[in-house]
């Protein structure tokens, strides 16, 4: 039962982290928050783990955490400020790409002990950032969509948990589906790849739940720069 209490310590960290963004540095806060957690994600997510009796990948809290992020701009600052963290989390990501292979290409000195460590990891990031990057421009825009309809649905304070786990858990469907099918398609045996996209989706199911109260609570902060 390790994996499931430091899992849920480790979300909630991650929501803790986000809010003390938020409160010290305002939207900008936000803005940080999304590309860094994009790039952390996608390196976390080349580690498997057993959780919940299924085999997960690592780095889901953290890349969930992007989409409230998206969802207190929504909320906050409107459609176009969520849209924006969409398009910088995607160009964070792709810059690391980018950058990783290039840094891979130089011959390593004979004193070096970090390259066979680096091609493990970014080695495989390529397809994993494909799928990731795909996937996280079409969750996220779908998000921020769901999001501002729900809005007008259902537009009273107390109904955040509406519009937040509405659009979450919808988008976030959507982005498991393409994710794991590029990244992990022929990677792995059919049933460890249904294992993986089941128990991803249950695991982002879980934080979105979770990062509820955390969104109420970023709807009652005033950032120190706002002041």
């Amino acid at each position: 039962m390790f994996n499931e209490f430091w899992g849920l310590g480790f979300a909630l960290f991650n929501f803790v982290l986000l809010l003390i963004m938020y409160k010290f540095f305002g939207k900008t806060g936000l803005f940080a928050w999304v590309a860094i957690s994009t790039i952390l994600a996608n390196i976390q997510v080349t580690k498997t783990i057993e959780i919940i009796g299924l085999t997960a990948t690592l780095g889901n809290s953290l890349y969930a955490s992007t989409f409230l992020a998206t969802d207190i701009l929504n909320e906050k600052y409107g459609k176009k400020e969520a849209k924006k963290a969409v398009w910088l989390g995607f160009s964070s990501l792709l810059i690391m790409v980018l950058v990783m292979q290039f840094g891979l290409k130089f011959v390593p000195a004979e004193s070096d002990f970090a390259q066979g460590s680096l091609e493990t990891i970014f080695g495989l990031i390529p397809q994993i950032a494909i799928g990731s990057m795909v996937a996280y421009l079409a969750s996220q825009h779908l998000d921020v969509i769901i999001f501002s309809a729900l809005r007008k649905m259902f537009p009273k304070d107390s109904q955040f948990w509406i519009r937040n786990n509405g659009s979450t858990l919808i988008s976030q469907l959507l982005d498991t589906l393409i994710f794991t099918s590029i990244a992990f398609w022929g990677v792995f045996p059919l049933d460890v790849w249904l294992q993986i996209f089941i128990s991803t989706y249950v695991l982002k199911f879980i934080v979105s739940v979770l990062d509820t109260p955390f969104g109420y609570l970023a709807k009652r902060i005033k950032p120190i720069d706002e002041k």
